[in-house]
């Protein structure tokens, strides 16, 4: 199959988005797919207002179009709601081709917290971009459950996976020399410092031990000199990160706005149990039960953090990677594929719904 990939994320972005579009290109290669990527490094850019370090293509419809000309792509994926998405969009609508969409990330709500512009305003441009979707991934049933309510059809779950040779699980591996030797326990954020990201909510727990934030972004000097007391560590390559993983005794993950939290499943597999709040993405990646019923498997949720976070440290590291062992690249990867409709010819309907594909079938919290 040759798959035309359209996305306004891409390296050299550091994101959840990010990392799970390569995985997928990376898996979709090894069962014999060729995919060609359509990403802002083609075309020229200026930065996202308010966003530095993410790039957006400008005016890329006449591009786009070439490339996808030039491709013939036999299935066309569009990742992102960005320029490029658009750009893709509407060659799509033009030609009457069918194509498929993703929710990935929460905008309406980003662009909220950064703008104050209404959400549902957000969502009403949301729900336009993926109309003409002959099926919409989202990561999670609540975030699916979210967009049905909205009026959004065609959705499909595609949960997410994650590399668990990078990010091991070695029990004496609870050191990462760059700290030093930080007071017990050490509580670890990851990911982008922006507003949607809550980190305020985290660093202002009065918790025992040490705070570590891993990540740059748009409220990360705001943030320094806020909480001067925490350890900030900047952007770290993921061999790094997952010696940083490992390192942590608890990953407290405050966010109220991600739809996955792909962050989670990397700690877990490193064997550092999850503090969350009870919400779309934590909802997902905690939701197996431990066999006594009385817990979550790989951590904690609690409305307020720091009982999460009291209770996430209680979990047994082994168990935080059975959970990340739940998520796997090589099952994302033959899901997504089940869901992609033929650009041309039947191209237009509705996906089959994972149960009706031979050899696939829908994923569940805890399979």
């Amino acid at each position: 199959m040759k798959l035309a990939l359209v996305t306004d994320a891409w390296l050299p972005q550091v994101n959840g988005v990010v990392t799970t579009l390569v995985e997928l290109v990376t898996h979709l290669g090894a069962e014999g797919h060729r995919v060609e990527v359509i990403q802002p490094a083609q075309f020229r850019t200026r930065p996202c207002p308010g966003y530095p370090g993410i790039d957006l293509a400008v005016s890329p419809k006449r591009d786009v179009e070439r490339m996808l000309d030039a491709f013939e792509p036999d299935a066309i994926h569009i990742a992102t709601e960005g320029p490029l998405g658009w750009a893709a969009r509407s060659y799509c609508a033009r030609r009457n081709l069918g194509f498929t969409t993703a929710f990935h990330t929460k905008f309406p709500e980003i662009v909220n917290a950064a703008t104050r512009l209404p959400v549902w305003l957000g969502y009403t441009v949301m729900k336009h971009f993926h109309a003409r979707s002959s099926a919409i991934m989202v990561p999670t049933p609540s975030v699916l459950a979210m967009l049905e309510r909205r009026g959004l059809r065609n959705l499909r779950e595609w949960t997410h996976g994650v590399d668990t040779r990078l990010f091991e699980f070695h029990p004496a591996a609870r050191t990462y020399a760059p700290l030093g030797n930080l007071p017990r326990p050490v509580s670890l954020f990851v990911g982008r410092i922006s507003y949607e990201k809550n980190i305020q909510d985290f660093l202002a727990l009065d918790l025992p031990g040490s705070k570590v934030v891993c990540g740059v972004g748009p409220v990360e000097a705001q943030l320094k000199r806020r909480y001067p007391r925490a350890h900030w560590v900047g952007l770290l390559p993921r061999t790094e990160l997952a010696k940083l993983y490992a390192a942590a005794d608890v990953f407290v993950f405050p966010s109220r706005a991600d739809t996955f939290g792909l962050v989670m499943v990397e700690a877990m597999a490193c064997g550092t149990p999850v503090a969350a709040y009870p919400v779309d993405g934590p909802l997902e990646v905690l939701a197996r039960q431990r066999p006594d019923g009385r817990a979550s498997l790989g951590g904690a949720m609690h409305t307020d953090l720091r009982q999460a976070c009291e209770a996430a440290l209680e979990t047994p590291r082994h168990e935080a990677r059975v959970r990340a062992l739940d998520f796997s690249w090589e099952r994302a990867t033959q899901l997504f594929a089940s869901f992609l409709v033929p650009a041309r010819g039947a191209a237009a309907g509705p996906a089959r719904a994972a149960e009706e594909v031979p050899g696939v079938t829908k994923l569940s919290s805890g399979h």
